[in-house]
This record gives structure tokens, sequence and C-alpha cells, in this order.
């Protein structure tokens, strides 16, 4: 028998390499920043084209690299950050594996100019598919440039799988997101397709934030810093009125390392309890810093996971330290011990308490249950029969009392006016039978403030008037980028919309389908706000800025198509958002009119969620009920009553 088993040609094993390590042009992007800050640079400025499909550059003013160095660092394996496997447990650097640039060069085209501060000469090379193509000296300034094009040239599934321009926009913005706010001290600046779209200086941390994340936390940040021998956690945290329903702006750092954790994260959440809505993400920056030796970085190709040897002890740690961030801002909700001082004015609290006060207040039932034992639960009668009955339970059977006598005097007088006004009101009353006309006058009502019942021939509807109504807006948000646009109201007094960079780039791709939808805006002077000129006619005025806000949070992680998926997702947010919400009180008139919509919606029976919404009872199945009481059995193990009810046909 043959031998079948050989070893790989170097740049296929790089490519299968490649595979784990560069998914998009964004783990391009973070792998040359990384690259960059531990090389000390100051100064780094990212470059990008078409997304990044044909062009990353990265330039920044680190230490360089000598000759032997920069052809070295393409190799597999090769690296300056670990000599032995010691140093893998001390690890204080954002790279260490030696993967990223041969993954890279197995992929795309690489053009490379290094040169070390004390040198006079730089290196260029430059590689495609893993091989060196150009290897000669040059002038350039101290530091490197790199630059990554045609990403994915030699693997075109790979390429043709890539996302629209504006999705791989959003997870560049992301990384550079990321890595900027790890290093306030270091300034980045972003080009895209040759213009400036944001460039930061060096600043503290929360300035950092302002610019990345927007002014909008301006006033709404809380400084967390708490320090032990082992732990330290630094950062900001939002108020509780930026907690949002998905997740958008919640950045963890350990080591200066960007990681997702959805066990920190729920530690972070739980200190907002009770402070914020159930499922919802408060707004977080935090960094940690703790012993490298007490975590393992080294478990996921993007390093974005990381495992510490004590969870427990991190997660109480990070949820004891926002609690107390919270409480120096005086955000927990606390207990007001000051009277007000319209209550310190009552003429009950200045009036003096004279003796027939006393006395009546002590032999009231009250103050009885509180002052003798076994009187807590005691319920003592009150009125049986007529007035003149009454006891007074202080004095017994017999006791008399002169303020008892009054008393039943007063009662006495209240009972014979009632008599006297008070329509005779039968012993029994029969429940009304329902007509056609009653229906019809009555009908459809409200329940719960939450449903809507409607007699039927054959039975009754009972609608969920969230579900319903988000139903009808779908339908007619969709219809209106087929049929007519959405009518739009110009705002009286117009809100600014300030964006952080990355939502200004995803909006830009949506300004065409909201103003499809009813909205109208306007860039203002300042190229990262907007201004809401018009919101669509049907809707009242004031809650348009949290809505599109609302709306970016949630189309943040978008993927696939940016003309199909996108559009999806902002019709079925702004359905969402619009919808009547559960308890709000609704008139006749409007039950009525969701209930006509609703039935004349192509699909009436499931919201774009996929909730239903409402369910059809026949008068046969109520029958059943009545003679067989084992229908109303919804375990899941029968479900004779779900059978029951009918599904619409």
């Amino acid at each position: 028998m043959s031998d079948k088993i050989q070893l790989l040609p170097e740049h296929l094993a790089n490519q299968i390499a490649a595979g784990e390590v560069i998914q998009r042009p964004a783990s391009v992007v973070k792998e040359l920043l990384e690259n960059a800050i531990d090389a000390g640079a100051t100064d780094i400025q990212l470059i990008v084209e078409e997304a990044g499909k044909r062009l990353i550059q990265v330039v920044d003013d680190g230490c360089g690299m000598s000759e032997t160095d920069a052809r070295m660092s393409f190799e597999r394996h090769a690296t300056s950050k670990i000599r032995d496997i010691d140093d893998l447990s001390r690890i204080q650097t954002m790279g260490f594996r030696g993967e990223a640039l041969a993954s890279i060069a197995a992929v795309a085209e690489v053009e490379m100019q290094t040169r070390p501060a004390d040198q006079q000469l730089g290196t260029f090379i430059e590689i495609s598919n893993s091989r060196v193509l150009r290897q000669e000296p040059c002038t350039c300034p101290p530091g490197t440039r790199i630059k990554v094009k045609n990403l994915f040239f030699s693997i075109p599934a790979r390429r043709h799988f890539l996302k629209s321009d504006a999705v791989e926009l959003r997870h560049i913005w992301e990384e550079f997101n990321r890595v900027a706010l790890s290093f306030p001290e270091v300034g980045f600046s972003f080009i895209y397709e040759g213009e400036l779209q944001l460039k930061l200086e060096k600043s503290s941390l929360k300035q950092r934030v302002l610019q990345l994340l927007g002014k909008t936390y301006a006033d709404k940040l809380i400084a967390v810093q708490e320090k032990t021998a082992d732990l330290h956690i630094f950062g900001f945290v939002g108020k509780p009125d930026t907690a949002r329903k998905s997740r958008g702006d919640q950045y963890f750092f350990v080591n200066h390392r960007f990681i997702r954790s959805n066990y920190l994260h729920h530690a972070v959440t739980t200190a907002f309890t009770p402070m914020i809505p159930a499922e919802s993400h408060p707004m977080y920056v935090l960094f940690l810093e703790i012993n490298p030796e007490e975590i393992d970085v080294n478990v996921h190709p993007t390093k974005q996971e990381i495992k510490f040897g004590d969870e427990r002890m991190v997660y109480a740690f990070v949820q004891a330290a926002v609690r107390h961030a919270l409480a120096v801002a005086s955000v927990t909700p606390a207990i007001d011990f000051e009277v007000p001082a319209e209550i310190q004015q009552s003429p009950a609290l200045n009036r003096p308490f004279t003796p027939e006060q006393q006395i009546r207040i002590s032999h009231s039932p009250l103050y009885t249950s509180f002052t003798q034992p076994h009187q807590a639960h005691v319920i003592s009668p009150h009125i049986t029969g007529k007035p003149d009955q009454f006891v007074d339970p202080s004095k017994g059977a017999g006791g008399a009392d002169p303020l008892s006598e009054e008393r039943s005097r007063r009662w006495q007088s209240l009972y014979e006016t009632i008599q006297q006004t008070a329509p005779d009101i039968p012993q029994q009353t029969a429940l009304p039978l329902s007509t056609g006309s009653t229906e019809d006058s009555v009908f459809p009502v409200q329940l719960h403030l939450k449903w809507i019942l409607q007699p039927v021939k054959s039975g009754f509807i009972l609608l969920h008037q969230y579900a319903a109504h988000e139903r009808i807006l779908y339908e007619r948000y969709r219809q209106a980028f087929t049929q007519q646009p959405i009518a739009v109201q110009s705002c009286l007094f117009p809100q600014t919309l300030d964006l952080a960079p990355a939502d200004q780039a995803l909006l830009e791709h949506m300004l065409n389908d909201l103003h499809m939808l009813g909205y109208r805006l306007e860039r203002a002077d300042d190229t990262r706000s907007y201004v809401i000129q018009g919101i669509p006619a049907d809707l009242p005025p004031g809650h348009e800025k949290q809505t599109l806000t609302q709306l970016l949070v949630q189309c943040r992680t978008e993927i696939g198509d940016i003309q199909v998926e996108l559009r999806e997702k902002i019709i079925r947010t702004l359905a969402r958002q619009h919808a009547v919400s559960i308890g709000r009180p609704l008139s006749r008139k409007e039950m009525q009119q969701i209930i006509d919509e609703l039935f004349a919606c192509k699909e009436p029976e499931f919201a774009p969620s996929g909730k239903r919404t409402y369910l059809w009872i026949q008068d046969a199945n109520l029958e059943k009920w009545l003679s067989d009481p084992s229908f109303f059995d919804i375990s899941p193990v029968t479900g004779r009553f779900q059978q029951a009810c009918s599904q619409p046909r």
C-alpha cells in the first residue's frame, strides 16, 4: 500500500491558516493596527478604499524593522514578542503568534516600507500569494508603511461571499474604534476613499469615548475606578437612561485587549438592576488590568476570548465596582428621609393634639391592633345591620362611652340619608342577553389595556393590539417602497442628531430609505450631525430623535446585502417602535381601525416577529369547554385548549 500523507506546500498551508485569522477586511485592519501599537507608534494613520477590498494601508511612526526583520516578519510563527514557553504566560503585547503578516500575504498583494530611526535607508518588500516578488533598499521616514491590496484575489470564493461595502466598512469602523478606545494616548486618523473621516489627537479616555461614541454621552458618563492588590478596573458606564434593548456601545478590555465575554457583560448588567428594564443593555467602556499569568489569551484565533484563573472573583469584582460607581453618582435608588416643606407646613402637623383626640385615637381598632398583643390580624366588626347596632370593640357589648354614642348618632343620620336618596336595588339581577344591536354599540372592547375583543358570527376574535398594529405598519412601510412614499410633516422644532463616526457612515446608506418612510434629514454644518426636518405625517412629534437613535443601534450588526436586508431591518425596527404599546388605552374608533386594517393585510395572522396577532374562538368550542372541563388543560402534553382555539383559515 502506497503512502498517502504528505506535507502541504507552504503557500497552501498559509492560505489554510489565513482562513482562521483573516476572515474579512476588518481582520486585516485589526492585525495591522495592533502591530503598529506593539511597535510603539504614537501616531497611526488608516487608509481604506472600497471597504478594504481594494486597499488597506496603515502608516505608523513606530520603531520600524531592519532588513532581516522585515523579511522574517512574513514567515509563519516568526515574532519578536515571545522567546520561550514561559513568555506565553506573561503576554503584554497585542500580538504574539507571528501569524498575521504571513496570513495576510497568503491572500493579498502586500507592499511594505520600513526603517528604524537609527538607519539611513529602509527596506521595501513586495509579496503576492506568499511569494516574495521584490526586496530592495528604499528611502522612507522612520516607522512602517504597509499596503494590503486586492484582498482575497487568490481565493475568488472568499471574495465573492464578502458582504456589501457598507457592511464591511461598518466592521472596519468597529475594529478601529476598539483599538482607538484602548489607547487614547495614541493619535489616530481614518481616511476613506481619499477623504479624512476622523482625526483623533492624543487625549484622555473620556474625550476619546466622546469622540468615538458620540457627544450624546457628554453628561451621561459615570466614572468607574476600583483597585485591589490583584485587580484594577477603570473606565466609564452610562447612566441608566442610556440602556438599549440591543447591544451597541459595550466595550470591555483586559490588559488593553478588547474581549467578548457574556459572563462579564452579565456582571455589568446585573449591577444596574433594577434601574434598567429587563433585557436591556447598559453602555460601558471598562478596562480591567490583571496579572497576565492569571489569564489565557491563546484560546481563539482572534484573541477576543480569554480564560480567567478565577472567573467568580473577577465577576464579583466587576459587579461591585460598577455598583459602587452608581451609588457614588447617586444613581441607585435611595430612601429620602427629608419631609418636603409643603408637608411640614401642613395644618395637621402644626395643630395641637387635644385630649379628646387622644381618647378617640386610643379607642380606635387600628390603635388597638398595634398596642395590644395578638390583635394584629383581628378584623373587628364595623357595621352589622343598622348603624344603631354598632358596638365599640374597646368597650364590649355593654360599654357606655359619650364618643361612641356620638358616632352612633352620626351613623344613623348617614344611614337614613342613604335610604332616602338611593334607588331600590333588587336582590338579584340577571345578565342582559347580547343582541346584535347591543354588540354593535358595545364592541370592540379593550381588555387589560392589551387585548381587543370583537364578536363575529361564529364566535369571537381576540387581538393582541401591539402585534396587530406592528403587522399593519410593517406592510404599510413595505408598500412605501413599491407604491406611494409616506407623507412627510415638517418639524416645527427640528432636533439635531449627533452621531458617532461609525453611525454616520451607516446613516448615509439609510437616508434614501428613510426618506421613503417619511423621515427627512439634512446634514448640519458639523459633518457628523444631522437635523431632523421632517417625520411621517401620521406620527406625533417629539420622539423622532430617540427613534432614529434606536434604529441605528438595531442596524449596527446588520449583515447581508445592504439594499435588501438592511432595508428589511429598517422596516421591521420602525414598525416595532411605532406600534401602539401595551398599556395604552384605545378608543372604540381606534380599535375598530386596527381590526379593519389588520384584516386588509396580506398576512394578518402573524406579526413580523412571528408572534400571532389574533385568536379566533368558535361557539362550538365554547360549548365543549363548558361541557368538558378537560378542554381547559393547557399542558404541553395534551394541548387540547390550544387545539380547540381555531387558527385562521
